[in-house]
């Protein structure tokens, strides 16, 4: 498929942002839709057609109106801390069920060819027995955010099944690199980099030794890249349709925070503080289908962490 038109939500967002970018750089028309209770003006790309709006507004109907449609569209918006899920599951699912589901209906309106939903590995699975898991792996979310990823899954197969929208859904392991935001929940290495810059101590919840599955955002947009122009098989469950993005490699938060710090050649202390309720004690995930198609993470985890601080440290030279 050779997408024309596309719409990236949450595209002034870490990940979105990189993902507007690849596109613009295939030559495609770009609108981003963001709401900018997260995202950043500063991370739009040039070129991008962009709309300040949230994804549940009705009027997200006339941006598909005045851009003719999109060929494709590719989801990121979402609230994405787990623990404000645990705290307000309605806010969680107004977002990122109804907020979808409004889009996914424009969609169907203007004949969208093709959508692109981001997942989550690290909370559609639970706590797997099986490491690298794959994505067969029973789905047992311990998060209101982990049920509305996987509600929207199944949502996007019944769109696929009666109004044949085409999609894929990107299980995304822990995405790391430049923009990411380092007030957020997920974005440790984003905090543990500020921290550095500052020559502050680096805090760890629990004892460190809790593991996850750290993808540089740029191997993260290739595969948002080779999905776009997959050609797929018939449907015969949801796991055909999903797809792992991460290394297959767990680190250790204490390993993460050694590796940091030798990489940009800095020492702080280390201080440990209580384990956070609810936090996965660890998420790998095995990503060899997507690898069996052609695609494979290429940037090593010592080179990604130096890039995402020096982006950091060069963003406060330029303020």
């Amino acid at each position: 498929m050779r997408a024309r038109r596309v719409l990236v939500t949450g595209g002034a967002g870490f990940i979105g942002s990189h993902v507007a970018d690849a596109y613009l750089a295939r030559g495609a028309e770009v609108w981003i839709v963001d709401n900018l209770s997260s995202g950043r003006r500063s991370n739009i790309p040039a070129g991008a057609q962009f709309v300040e709006l949230d994804i549940g507004d009705p009027r997200l109907d006339d941006v598909f109106r005045e851009a003719g449609g999109f060929d494709l569209i590719n989801h990121h918006a979402a609230q994405i801390d787990v623990r404000r899920s645990v705290a307000d599951p309605r806010y969680d699912a107004r977002i990122n069920i109804d907020g979808l589901l409004n889009v996914l209906e424009c969609a169907r309106r203007y004949e969208t060819e093709r959508f692109i939903f981001v997942s989550s590995g690290g909370v559609v699975y639970g706590e797997p027995e099986q490491r690298p898991t794959p994505e067969t792996a029973p789905k047992l979310p311990q998060s209101p955010y982990g049920v509305t990823k996987l509600s929207a899954e199944y949502y996007l197969a019944y769109y696929h099944q009666v109004h044949g929208l085409e999609y894929a859904a990107l299980r995304y392991a822990n995405v790391y690199g430049p923009r990411q935001d380092p007030h957020g929940e997920a974005g440790v290495v984003a905090i543990f980099s500020t921290r550095l810059l500052d020559g502050e101590p680096l805090t760890i919840y629990g004892d460190g030794e809790q593991t996850r599955d750290y993808v540089y955002v740029g191997d993260v947009v290739a595969a948002n890249m080779f999905v776009t122009d997959h050609t797929f098989g018939r449907m015969t469950g949801l796991d055909d349709r999903a797809f792992n993005v991460g290394t297959g490699k767990e680190t250790s938060v204490n390993e993460l925070a050694r590796t940091l710090m030798a990489k940009v050649g800095r020492e702080v202390e280390v201080r440990y503080a209580p384990a956070r309720a609810g936090e996965l004690r660890h998420s790998c995930l095995d990503a060899s289908r997507l690898r069996a198609l052609g695609w494979a993470p290429a940037t090593e985890l010592g080179e990604g962490l130096g890039a995402t601080y020096d982006f950091i440290a060069a963003e406060r030279v330029h303020r």
